[in-house]
This record gives C-alpha cells, sequence and structure tokens, in this order.
C-alpha cells in the first residue's frame, strides 16, 4: 500500500499514546503535534502534503481550525477525535471517531476515507471493475471462493499472471500460495511459499504495495528470471494481515498507478469481506 501522511493534533498529555498506537501501522507517515499552530505550519509546507489530518475535538479552536482548513485545503480528509463523548457528529469533518484504539477504529476511518479517494480519482471506465468485482466476491462461497474470484478478477483487468498468497503465521513468516490464474507453465513454477528475501514476503510483512521488474533487487522469483515482465504486490488486510496479491504482466513497465490503485483497491474489498465474514 502507498505511504499515507498523516497528521495528528492531539493533546500533550494524549500524544505518547497516539504516536504509539499509529507508529506502529507502516503505511502511515505520521507527524504528531500539541498546537493548532504548529500544525499549520505543517500544511503551509508545500515539502510535506498532508493526506489524512487528525484532529483532538477538545482542543481550543478546533471547529475554527477545521473551518479555515478547510478553505485553504477542501481536498485534506480530516477524522475529528472525541473520546470523551459517548456520541458526538463529525460537523465539517470527514470523519469522527470517540473510540480511536478500539477495534483500530482510527486506523480504519482513515483506510476508508483513502480507499474512497482513491476510487473517486480513477478512470472512469474503471469504476465497473470495481463494482464487479464486489458482486463476485459477494457470490462466492467459502473462503477458498473469494480468494478464487479476486484471482479470476485481477485476470480480466489484463494481467497474464495473478496469484493470491495466504499469511499462515507471522513469526516465523509464512506465506503460501492459495489460488492462481494464468499459463499453466507459469503455475507450475510459481513459488509455492513466499520467503522473508522475496517481494511477496516482504509485502507480507510491511503491508506496503511493491511494483518490480527484473532488475529490482527486491523482486518476484519469475520476474527476478524474466519468465514474466513485472510484478504489483499489495497486502490483502492492513491491520490484520490476511494475504498477498501478485499481479503481473509479460512486458516489462506496463503497470501504471492507475493499475496499482485498482489492485489496493481490489485488495481492500477482499479483506473487508474475509474479516465480516471471520
Amino acid at each position: 500500500m502507498n505511504q499515507i501522511a498523516v497528521l495528528v493534533i492531539i493533546r500533550r498529555d494524549f500524544a505518547s499514546r497516539y504516536y504509539k498506537n499509529l507508529s506502529q501501522y507502516e503505511p502511515f507517515n505520521l507527524t504528531l503535534v500539541t498546537d493548532i499552530n504548529d500544525a499549520l505550519e505543517v500544511l503551509s509546507n508545500p515539502d510535506t502534503p498532508i493526506d489524512v489530518l487528525v484532529l483532538d475535538n477538545a482542543l481550543d479552536r478546533s471547529t475554527e481550525f477545521i473551518s479555515e482548513v478547510r478553505h485553504k485545503s477542501p481536498r485534506l480528509l480530516i477524522v475529528l477525535v472525541d473520546e470523551e463523548a459517548d456520541f458526538a457528529i463529525p460537523g465539517n469533518a470527514d470523519e469522527l471517531t470517540t473510540t480511536p484504539f478500539v477495534n483500530d477504529d482510527l486506523v480504519r476511518k482513515i483506510n476508508r476515507l483513502m480507499s474512497d479517494r482513491r476510487l473517486e480519482t480513477l478512470r472512469a471506465d474503471t469504476i465497473p471493475h470495481v463494482r464487479d468485482f464486489a458482486k463476485r466476491l459477494r457470490k462466492a462461497a467459502g473462503e477458498i471462493g473469494k480468494q478464487q474470484a479476486a484471482v479470476s478478477a485481477c485476470r480480466d483487468l489484463g494481467y497474464d499472471y495473478v496469484a493470491f498468497y495466504r499469511m499462515e503465521s507471522v513469526n516465523p513468516i509464512k506465506v503460501t500460495l492459495k489460488a492462481q490464474d494464468g499459463a499453466a507453465a507459469i503455475q507450475a513454477v510459481a513459488p509455492k511459499q513466499a520467503t522473508p528475501e522475496d517481494v511477496i514476503g516482504w509485502v507480507a510483512q510491511m503491508g506496503e504495495t511493491k511494483v518490480v521488474s527484473p532488475q529490482d533487487e527486491l523482486n518476484h522469483p519469475l520476474v527476478k528470471r524474466g519468465r514474466l515482465g513485472a510484478a504489483a504486490v499489495a497486502a490483502v488486510g492492513l491491520t490484520n494481515r490476511y494475504g498477498v496479491l501478485v499481479a503481473c504482466r509479460d512486458q516489462p513497465g506496463t503497470i501504471t498507478e492507475q493499475d496499482v490503485m485498482l489492485l489496493e483497491l481490489v485488495s481492500a474489498q477482499l479483506a473487508a469481506v474475509v474479516s465480516k465474514e471471520g
């Protein structure tokens, strides 16, 4: 998954708890401040663009601050935090949490906002693929059926070979091939398990999407050997890692940023469906 630049503005007494919880999540590029003026300075720096702003509702001028930020940065995603309320409304924020670290509520809401934002930026002709995949997932029976549905959906996006690897254990890392689709010759030689040294194992551990070509040091074994030209590897499940989707093409340099965004959306939908069934 791509890095998400998160700016957290929180009371000083809460700062260490927020840093401890959020810094463990690898895709977050975290900046934490305890003063609104410091936050304005960060937001005004063009060298440090922010994707998501997390704001403590108990800070002075929080409402005015949101209005000011909305005027200057209308595309900035804002999550309001109010741990002292049983119920609250987000107001001009995009989301609100009263229990940020219960069931990873804050992380989940940030991920959902970013997923929606990525969907907004996709080309119009890709949206039907996302909707079609959601329908196929709902119809697929059981865990194996959903894994195969995800693989087949990615193949329909123009990939020559697609595989899903299930995360069996974290320590030691064990990531096992469970579903694949593509030429029989490629399926026969595809790695049955990932290692910490290859890109599949790396993504399983780090949760960050990687695109690789034959010359890359961190690589897919078949791309490294020239059997395939390029691979995009995305984590399925972020806070609770479920597995990894690997989508490959025969020709190098043919996986675009749009392709990566769509693969991440497919991965997120698969993770969401599996987590509900679990």
